[in-house]
């Protein structure tokens, strides 16, 4: 597979940008519920998105395509709130790396809906990301055990994942049918459509934000603008299961921040798993 400027361009774009909306995402989760910044940070998204929404046509697009967009949103919402509540307690780098078990989810949602199959190299690469994500368990009070995955923050963190995986493969058949800007503007819409939905059933759990709390939401909204841009490029031009493993690099971002924002500790044995997992990547590549 042939991999162009644009295409890495925007790989180091979602690379980036995700991990600093988390950032942002878990300071603001101290004070605020994480309904209120997802619904927020989705309501700038859907502001960004009228003018250009008003300029389309979308009665050519039949039922089932509305169906796959509902599914979307809902499946976004629910990641992104899993996401904001993990991070509330947890850590940024040790529920970065959970991400890396998203490339499993991908590929065999990919294989059985987008009949896209990993190859040989493919999958050692996604067991030598899994390694080290177990190396970076390691530094948990808990360790690799069943008592860490009972823990609340992973719990969320991996249902999150699971979210976001299956969201992935939902999004890709919306590119397919449309385009990869018609998909980032419904993907704003139904998010926001969706938070609201759960903001209003959890209406005892929000309060109103304050000034500097929006401009965080306005933050948060830019870097998930960015991270959903990249991704549906890259993923109208690259398998899902490759982009999925790819975008694991980010991990090494999250420990970084989480070591220099948070003050997180044992940053060199995290670091190190990361890097296996930066390997694990690279043997898909190539």
């Amino acid at each position: 597979m042939k991999i162009s400027a644009i295409i890495i361009i925007a790989l180091i774009i979602r690379i980036l940008s995700n991990p600093c909306a988390n950032a942002i995402q878990k300071k603001l989760s101290i004070n605020n519920s994480a309904i209120t910044i997802n619904t927020y940070a989705y309501l700038f998204l859907s502001i960004f998105c009228i003018i250009p929404a008003f300029g389309t046509d979308w009665s050519i697009y039949n039922f089932d395509f509305w169906l796959y967009v509902a599914f979307s949103g809902l499946l976004c919402t629910l990641s992104s709130v899993c996401l904001i509540k993990a991070l509330e307690t947890g850590e940024m780098s040790v529920l970065g790396p959970i991400n890396s078990y998203k490339c499993i989810i991908g590929l065999i949602l990919g294989a059985i809906f987008l009949k896209e199959y990993p190859n040989l190299a493919e999958l050692f690469g996604l067991i030598a990301i899994i390694l080290g994500s177990w190396l970076i368990f390691d530094t948990t009070k808990e360790g690799f055990s069943i008592e860490l995955f009972k823990r609340k923050d992973i719990i969320l963190r991996f249902l999150a994942l699971i979210f976001s995986g299956s969201e992935a493969v939902v999004i890709k058949q919306i590119i397919i049918m449309s385009s990869a800007a018609k998909s980032f503007m419904l993907w704003c819409f139904s998010g926001l459509l969706f938070s609201i939905t759960l903001m209003i059933i959890c209406h005892k759990n929000n309060k109103l934000l304050n000034k500097t709390d929006y401009i965080k939401c306005l933050e948060i909204a830019i870097f998930l603008g960015l991270m959903q841009l990249s991704t549906n490029y890259v993923f109208k031009h690259m398998n899902v299961g490759l982009s999925l493993a790819l975008f694991q690099l980010s991990s090494i971002v999250a420990v970084a921040l989480g070591y220099k924002m948070f003050g997180e500790k044992d940053f060199i044995k995290k670091i190190i798993g990361t890097v296996i997992m930066i390997v694990g990547s690279c043997m898909i590549i190539l």
